[in-house]
């Protein structure tokens, strides 16, 4: 069952379940006679509209993600949180006029009848699903190719694990070794087929979707080597457990049934927090652009008077999963900067730039046109700063897990700015990529929200690159 059909097949149930439990409380409500009752209520608009809220709250909490391997008591424990939190707001919004005109029925019996009855319709037809998903894994359909790195007691022990565990949907097809005498070694008809340094064309000739790292400590960089080697590939990566410090923070735990394996870099912000975090971006975006106005109006006309060319500077960034858009900035350089030098960075007393361009640079006025992207969506709010393809292209060969930073939409600002300063030596893009993965790692509006907070001290102050 691919992503796909599954989330085809869990819409159809959440649409069968949702109304049959909004179909059985209307009757105890209605029909039974067990409530008085004033008017008459409708049935069907509002089964339809209980229907899409539902759809709503069930997409903005992530459960219409991929759950194929994963406990389905994580899955009944969310959907018990979103239908706790959704029937209070719903029942709030629905049963308010009833209450107010003196119904003798507590509005609390009503939650509880309706809450009670959807989390069992809905949670069995959850249930029913996955197991009939799981019984599909286990007859071979729909499983996915999986390869261990390092052949060890240790590796061995996880293949007889996930041997063991076939609700997984997880096929050892192959194992590669750290070095050459781990060649053509074998567990359980699995062969060593190749070393890390020749993952690539592994994981292409094996249509592997899994990675399994099994190691010994202090293995850090061949960890980073195989991390890097698999980015870009849609593959997960999945350690033994006792790694987990070795990784530095790039890994989080998630158990699989009761499977010891933690997920290395996986998708850590919840469904609902992206979704609002995209609002906060665009009701943002309209707030500084009536807040700056003035202070933009001015800029743009100082540009104009100090320099000959355009006031805005449009240039070529690589963004989320590598899409290449054009980024706008006040022009705070000479025109053509770059016209014989190519892409440079800048420098701290670069002559290039202009004194208007230090001004709106200190006090970041120079980022505000970016409210631009963040309404098209190339950016948000806070994020790794984007670079243009062509330095990305060059980090990416000479620092690991630099292209990590596109996995999430790139920001005005970020947890690098606020720590640091303009990059002026690939030393300080390694130093900010520190911060960059320190924050993909814990994405959260808590977060955003600190950062934000941080930024608006940096512009007051002028903190940055000219302390």
């Amino acid at each position: 069952m691919n992503k796909k059909t599954e989330k085809f097949l869990i819409l159809i149930t959440d649409f069968i379940t949702v109304n049959f439990a909004w179909l059985a409380f209307f009757y105890v409500r209605v029909q039974s006679g067990w409530f008085e009752l004033i008017i008459q209520p409708d049935f069907l608009l509002p089964m339809i509209a209980v229907y899409f809220y539902w759809l709503l709250i069930f997409t903005f909490v992530g459960m219409y993600r991929t759950w194929f391997a994963l406990s389905r008591l994580d899955e009944l424990s969310t959907l018990f949180k979103a239908s706790f939190v959704g029937v209070l707001i719903l029942f709030f919004l629905i049963l308010y006029d009833d209450y107010t005109r003196g119904v003798s029925t507590s509005v609390r019996v009503y939650i509880f009848i309706y809450w009670g009855m959807f989390f069992f319709v809905v949670g069995v037809g959850r249930l029913t699903i996955r197991g009939i998903q799981r019984r599909l894994l286990i007859q071979g359909i729909g499983r996915r190719n999986a390869l261990i790195v390092g052949f060890s007691p240790k590796s061995n022990e996880i293949h007889t694990s996930i041997l063991r565990h076939r609700e997984l949907g997880l096929d050892v097809v192959a194992y590669s070794g750290i070095n050459e005498s781990e060649l053509n070694k074998s567990f359980k008809n699995v062969s060593v087929v190749d070393t890390i340094y020749n993952l690539e064309s592994t994981l292409d000739k094996f249509q592997i979707k899994n990675v399994i790292i099994s190691l010994g400590r202090h293995e850090e960089e061949i960890i980073l080597e195989i991390v890097s080697r698999c980015e870009g590939k849609n593959i997960e990566i999945k350690m033994a457990p006792d790694l987990y410090d070795i990784i530095s923070g790039q890994a989080k735990i998630s158990q699989l049934y009761s499977f010891p394996l933690i997920d290395v870099m996986p998708e850590l912000m919840p469904e609902w927090e992206k979704k609002l975090k995209r609002l906060m971006d665009i009701v943002l975006s309209f707030m500084l652009m009536v807040i700056t106005s003035p202070a933009t109006l001015l800029a743009a006309l100082a540009i104009r008077l100090e320099t000959k060319g355009p006031v805005f500077y449009k240039q070529e960034r690589m963004g989320q999963n590598g899409k290449v858009f054009k980024i706008y900035k006040f022009r705070s350089m000479v025109h053509h900067a770059e016209k014989h030098t190519g892409p440079v960075w800048s420098t701290k007393d670069d002559p290039r730039i202009t004194m208007v361009g230090r001004f709106i640079r200190k006090v970041r006025l120079d980022e505000v046109p970016q409210v631009i992207n963040i309404l098209k969506g190339d950016m948000s709010f806070v994020g790794p700063r984007p670079e243009r393809p062509f330095f990305v292209e060059k980090l990416s060969h000479d620092i690991p897990l630099y292209k990590r930073r596109l996995k999430v939409r790139p920001g005005v600002t970020g947890w690098a700015q606020v720590k640091h300063k303009y990059d002026e030596s690939v030393e300080d893009v390694k130093v900010k990529l520190k911060y960059d993965l320190f924050y993909i790692e814990n994405m959260s509006l808590r977060m955003d929200l600190k950062i934000l907070f941080r930024t608006v001290f940096v512009v007051i102050f002028g903190k940055g690159h000219y302390d």
